[in-house]
């Protein structure tokens, strides 16, 4: 079956790449905004941008079988990247190829992203342990591999849990889960998240939105800049 029977991922100009992060995910764009070097931000904005395609998969497709074709499309990507082929002619797959040759970014984590986005197609609720576990395979994982960039020695696991934290504000409205146990889960994890490293925060910044989203709060864009901007100079989420 062809790319475009089976519904090739949106494609975008190379340029258009962070101004499209930029309107789908503002929460990650901006905290990238806080990382050192040009060339780390543009590794940063294809990961976050890897990690969009992935969450579309569910969404944009007609079935589930659609929507699994489309993360294979992306699974049969990082085996081209893995194994040094030329990649698909996409502005993410070719913007997440750099990343990974220029910074080392883990293949087995990125198919954890995939992994992880498999739970979406499946046609029943979410209880809150499987939400928690989506919520630590998508914007956890996200964040884990954002922390390595920035700083390897950083507590791996803390920036997992500021990175599901910002997950799980976000899907407590939308996902029909008890308020109370899902913001207890919320704040145990942006607890854990407070040990990571000054050099590796802008992986995790974004969840200084996180109970705010989960109230239904949706503050301006300059609020939200500058929330970050004091979760970034204070060290505080």
């Amino acid at each position: 079956m062809s790319e475009e029977a089976i519904g090739t991922p949106g494609v975008e100009p190379p340029d258009d790449l962070e101004a499209s992060l930029s309107r789908i995910d503002p929460d990650r764009w901006l905290s990238s905004r806080f990382a050192a070097g040009p060339h780390v931000r543009r590794a940063l904005v294809a990961l976050y941008a890897f990690d969009n395609e992935l969450a579309r998969a569910p969404r944009a497709a007609s079935n589930p079988l659609v929507a699994e074709m489309r993360l294979a499309w992306w699974r049969e990507t990082l085996e081209e990247v893995r194994s040094g082929a030329a990649v698909r002619r996409h502005p993410t797959a070719l913007s997440l190829a750099e990343a990974v040759r220029d910074h080392g970014f883990d293949l087995a984590l990125l198919e954890r992203l995939i992994d992880a986005r498999l739970r979406e197609l499946e046609d029943r609720p979410m209880s809150l342990e499987e939400a928690l576990e989506w919520a630590d395979g998508t914007g956890g994982t996200c964040a884990r591999l954002a922390s390595g960039l920035l700083d390897p020695v950083s507590d791996p696991e803390a920036a997992e849990a500021g990175g599901s934290a910002w997950s799980i504000g976000r899907l407590i409205l939308t996902a029909g889960l008890s308020p109370d146990a899902a913001r207890e889960a919320l704040e145990r994890r942006l607890d854990r998240a407070r040990g990571v490293s000054a050099a590796a925060f802008p992986a995790i910044a974004h969840a200084a939105l996180a109970r705010a989203r989960a109230a239904g709060r949706r503050p301006s864009a300059l609020g939200d800049r500058l929330r970050l901007m004091r979760a970034v100079l204070t060290g505080r989420i």
